[in-house]
């Protein structure tokens, strides 16, 4: 469903600093900014009409593997670059990710990759979204930079351009709401705080990821799963948006760790029980009243349970079934919950097994590297063990490669 190529592509948005010629509280990173900007388009779709999640969500991917590939290049040089150089700068996006991306899903998806970097007439309404949320994640992170930077002679004048930028999408409601600071700002902020709470907080990585980044990266594998399963379009959708806020609670709760999660009788139970509270009261009322139902959904919330990781449709009411690919029609609305978890695995593997590879060797990756391959196994004929295999073997041999270079 996915290589290991385009998997070390993903996890390196984890080590590209954002704002790096301005002191910063926090390392502010790549990977968390996109993570923030998919949750953000997520909340302003929902305010528009004739919104295609599909697009939206592949958009979003086509411009994050873009974005990764173009990292040297400062967001507002490489903006101003792709007005005068649109033509061969994507060339160059596509000579580097092709190999990579050549057998996903056939070749489609580097045909529709392709095809959206060379044609900027399709996918109007979802890229003018996704630069809306682009902006918002971005005016996000100036309002933690600008704190610091009050003493350099040019700081007033990067906050002026920031807020002027605001009003060119204004035409979108959600914009609006998130500007004026409406409830749904507090959503915005409450999902932008996941990027200060480090996963494997026990043990140094690198890179470090946070549980945003980890969020957004559990949401592409999910997406690469649904097309390897032909999933239809409300199944893609559902994936991806389940595993993008399958964290979100971690936000109010922070991330507990699973040796300390099982390890005491009942605590997981206790902890859920906290968090459906703690949704009921800090997060649902911020959600726009006609999306609680499904968002509710989405986060896997119950009534009084919480289980986002469970295979379910919805037909008149919620069903959890064995056999989603029985299910595999947008009216019954399907989550592939069990899948998603193996995604949830696979990206906590790669987190151990990449910060492993570069030398970091603590007794917790070590252990949790083994102990997450144990759980992985097949579904719907997507082997997540094997892929984990071939992860680790590519890891290491490049590891190996890079410790020779530095020798030789």
């Amino acid at each position: 469903m996915i290589n290991p190529k385009i998997i070390d592509y993903i996890f390196s948005s984890a080590s590209i600093q954002r704002w790096n010629d301005y002191p910063r509280m926090v390392e502010l990173v790549e990977l968390d900014k996109q993570a923030h900007k998919f949750i953000i388009a997520y909340f302003i779709a929902k305010f528009e009409d004739d919104v295609n999640y599909k697009h939206l969500i592949e958009a979003g991917i086509f411009e994050f593997l873009r974005r990764v590939v173009v990292t040297d290049i400062r967001p507002d040089v490489f903006r101003n670059a792709l007005q005068k150089r649109a033509k061969e700068i994507n060339s160059w996006v596509i000579k580097n990710l092709e190999t990579s991306l050549a057998d996903i899903d056939n070749g489609l998806f580097l045909q529709k990759f392709e095809e959206y970097l060379n044609n900027p007439h399709i996918y109007k309404k979802e890229r003018f979204i996704l630069k809306a949320a682009s902006y918002l994640s971005t005016r996000w992170e100036f309002s933690i930079v600008y704190q610091t930077s009050s003493f350099l002679s040019d700081i007033e004048s990067v906050k002026k351009s920031v807020d002027e930028e605001l009003e060119d999408y204004y035409e979108l409601i959600g914009v609006r709401k998130i500007a004026l600071n409406k409830k749904l700002a507090k959503v915005v902020d409450l999902s932008g705080r996941l990027r200060f709470q480090k996963r494997w907080a026990q043990t140094p990585r690198i890179p470090e990821t946070s549980v945003l980044g980890h969020m957004l990266t559990v949401a592409i594998f999910s997406y690469f799963y649904s097309l390897k399963v032909n999933a239809c379009d409300k199944r893609l959708e559902n994936n991806f948006y389940v595993s993008l806020f399958h964290d979100l609670p971690e936000a109010l709760t922070r991330d507990i760790i699973s040796p300390v999660k099982y390890s005491v009788d009942d605590l997981s139970d206790i902890i859920a029980e906290y968090e459906i509270k703690k949704i009921n009261e800090d997060i649902l009322p911020n959600i726009p009243e006609f999306t609680q139902d499904e968002f509710c959904y989405i986060l896997g919330v119950y009534k009084d349970s919480k289980d986002e990781f469970a295979n379910r449709i919805y037909d008149g009411e919620v069903q959890f079934v064995d056999e989603i690919s029985k299910f595999n029609m947008d009216r019954y609305s399907p989550v592939d919950g069990k899948a998603l978890k193996q995604c949830d695995k696979l990206s906590a593997f790669v987190e151990a097994s990449l910060s492993i590879s570069h030398g970091i060797k603590s007794k917790e990756l070590l252990n949790g590297k083994k102990q997450i391959m144990k759980t992985l196994k097949e579904i719907e004929g997507v082997d997540f063990k094997q892929l984990a295999q071939d992860i680790d073997e590519e890891f290491c041999t490049t590891g190996q490669t890079q410790v020779r270079m530095e020798f030789d």
